[in-house]
């Protein structure tokens, strides 16, 4: 816990602003570290909002120190990034030719994908290539070897700017995933022709940089944000008592919820789950469920919270995601940005609902040897080989069905792609081959289900209740994939920790009331908290609208006397270890 006396002020503010560059955590959003630099650049903020231009220099400044702290010189990349997009959006807006439009595109594509690929999923696929080779050679009785992996980025800049300036295993620069898409839909947009190029190099930098939400989100579309950023500052009371609101509520999120569960709960459970019945697992990843909506909403909200402070709107990111009644339903309410940028420049594009093309094809062939590639499970060989046939029975059988074969590919290579952006790992990417699966047969089901249209609160229940205990059962996979960073647990074991979760809850369930009443009794406190959270996030919108409203009415006094009370009894929950942002890894 952070000890608010452990420096005196001016040496804490040094240590803040100095270019020492850590891992980043002291500048998270629960630390007292993050709280006075905010303060400190509000003060600065207050006296150029007015002017446009240097608001945008001062703002893209800030952001790249923040980033520098985090990421050191790996700063230097996203300049890099920055600046060739910002002038192939210009190059592409002036060009009148089809062809050489499309080429600017495919340079964007290429680019930015390439710094995503390299630094975000080249050990991932070395290591399925080496695990691969030695499988393959292992069956015929050969010799294997493998492949090493070189940082060669590190090694012309320690060239350049010394020895040991950077470290030559690849590090994951922090907030790749989410200013690579930026760029990239940023450039889309251009060509379509939605929106025009940035005039400023500083506006645009601004907009990539934007620290409240650089490192974890929400995406922000170009078109959403740019108009802001040469409109005039402007908060009033109302925008700021809801600021507040978000971040207070934020804070509850990640320190009250998704923290103590997960260090007085979930970890305890999920990477030993033979040690408890089966039944104890399923609770564990129902409070897992819980943990990841608090810490990662909690984030966004305080972006969103901070962002309005400084005159800036962030879309909503969720959209109370276990209201949802299917699978479908679910995805237009969690991560909202994410899913609508994979929509807008993934599945789209690849044709949609309606059509698809060669690419489709492709692209799934490539994801099904991809899935062979990194499972090595040959008897997926018979399942591609009972798909095939089923589409072939029903293009010779059902009218149009051309159709649904398309949407069908084109949501699997679009969940497929969404579950790897989560991580490089196999297990994110069986996390979204599981969804689209769900997605496509809800499609197919919703249309004979006699209880799809009804509104009854049976019906709803279930649906709810149904739609909620499959998305916890793909979160296996997602949690258990942290075991591979976790203290003590190799990778080979990791990927065995979904089969054992799953064996334990399959063949050792044993649930009975005394064992439950015991399990209940040793984390009292774990159950009231995921009961109240539950509760609050199933309560109706109306009455959580009703709330925030009334509270932006109250005087300024009492606003602030309610906010330093719930601050200081929220972190009274913080524990002697802070676990980082679930996302923080993406």
């Amino acid at each position: 816990m952070d000890n608010i006396y452990s420096y005196l002020p001016l040496e804490r503010l040094q240590s803040i602003f100095s270019f020492e560059v850590g891992d980043g955590s002291s500048l998270v959003f629960t630390k007292l570290d993050f709280w006075l630099f905010f303060l400190l650049v509000m003060v600065v903020f207050s006296f150029l909002n007015q002017r446009k231009l240097v608001r945008s220099i001062f703002l893209t400044a800030v952001s790249v120190f923040f980033f520098y702290k985090t990421s050191g010189l790996y700063v230097l990349l996203l300049g890099l990034s920055i600046t060739v997009n910002y002038f192939l959006g210009r190059t592409i807006f002036k060009l009148d030719s089809s062809i050489a439009r499309k080429w600017i595109i495919a340079i964007s594509a290429i680019f930015n994908l390439l710094i995503l690929g390299y630094f975000k999923y080249a050990y991932f696929f070395t290591d399925s290539y080496n695990d691969l080779i030695l499988t393959i050679n292992e069956a015929f009785g050969t010799n294997h070897g493998t492949v090493e992996l070189v940082n060669h980025f590190a090694q012309f800049g320690n060239g350049f700017f010394g020895e040991d300036t950077f470290v030559e295993k690849i590090l994951l620069p922090v907030g790749v995933s989410f200013f690579t898409f930026q760029n990239i839909s940023y450039v889309v947009d251009i060509y379509r022709k939605e929106i025009e190029p940035v005039k400023n190099f500083f506006h645009y930098s601004f907009f990539v940089t934007f620290f409240p939400q650089l490192v974890m989100g929400p995406i922000v579309r170009a078109r959403d944000f740019i108009p802001q950023v040469t409109k005039p500052f402007f908060l009033n009371k109302n925008d700021f008592s809801w600021a507040v609101i978000q971040i207070v509520k934020g804070l509850i999120k990640k320190i009250v919820i998704a923290d103590f569960l997960v260090m007085h709960f979930i970890d305890k459970i999920v990477f030993v789950p033979e040690d408890y019945p089966g039944f104890v697992s399923v609770l564990a990843m129902w409070a897992y469920s819980l943990h990841i909506y608090a810490d990662f909403s909690g984030y966004t909200d305080i972006a969103i919270g901070l962002s309005r402070l400084m005159g800036f709107k962030l879309k909503k990111n969720f959209n109370s995601p276990y209201k949802a009644i299917s699978v479908a339903d679910f995805w237009r309410r969690w991560h909202i940005s994410l899913g609508s940028w994979l929509k807008d420049y993934l599945y789209i594009p690849l044709g949609g609902n309606r059509t698809g093309s060669i690419g489709s094809y492709i692209a799934i062939f490539f994801i099904f040897l991809f899935l062979l590639f990194i499972t090595q499970w040959w008897e997926l060989l018979y399942v591609y080989a009972g798909l095939t046939v089923v589409y072939i029975i029903g293009l010779l059988t059902i009218k149009d069905f051309k159709r649904y074969v398309h949407r069908d590919l084109n949501l699997i290579i679009t969940m497929v792609i969404g579950g790897l952006w989560h991580g490089a790992s196999e297990n994110f990417v069986i996390w979204g081959a599981m969804n689209g699966c769900a997605l496509l047969i809800y499609k197919y089901w919703r249309k004979i289900s006699f209880y799809e249209k009804s509104k009854h609160w049976v019906a709803t229940f279930w649906k709810v209740f149904l739609t909620f205990n499959f998305i916890t059962f793909t979160r296996i996979w997602f949690k258990l994939d942290e075991a591979r960073t976790s203290e003590g647990i190799s990778t080979t074991e990791a990927e065995k920790l979904p089969g054992k979760m799953l064996g334990q809850i399959w063949n050792n369930f044993n649930f009975t009331w005394d064992a439950f009443v015991k399990v209940l009794d040793n984390y009292q406190a774990v159950f009231w908290i995921m009961l109240a959270g539950f509760i609050v996030h199933w309560l109706p919108n109306k009455l959580k609208r009703f709330v925030e409203r009334e509270y932006t009415l109250l005087p300024v006094y009492v606003q602030v006397l309610a906010v330093a009370i719930i601050i200081f009894f929220v972190y009274q929950a913080i524990g002697a270890e802070q676990p980082p942002f679930v996302y923080l890894q993406f």
